[in-house]
């Protein structure tokens, strides 16, 4: 069964042009853009999901150690 998580993130929405470029400040990588905002926003929202699925994966992938504690760490700032 596939872990889900709930987090906050701030997208940030420019208007350029003719379209809308959108990017999450606090995950580098994560930027896209859209015709519509609505459409930038579908599309940031679907590519702040692939990077983090993505970061996980790569981890479980690269770290297989015996002695591995994962665990949830909150952070409000």
């Amino acid at each position: 069964m596939k872990e889900k998580f709930l987090n906050t993130y701030t997208a940030v929405f420019i208007k350029e042009r003719d379209m809308f470029v959108a990017y999450a400040e606090e995950i580098p990588g994560a930027n896209t853009q859209g015709k519509t905002l609505e459409e930038a926003r579908k599309n940031l929202k679907e590519a702040i999901e692939l990077i983090l699925e993505a970061n996980i994966a790569l981890s479980r992938k690269t770290i297989r150690r015996r002695n591995l504690l994962r665990e949830k760490i909150f952070i409000s700032i």
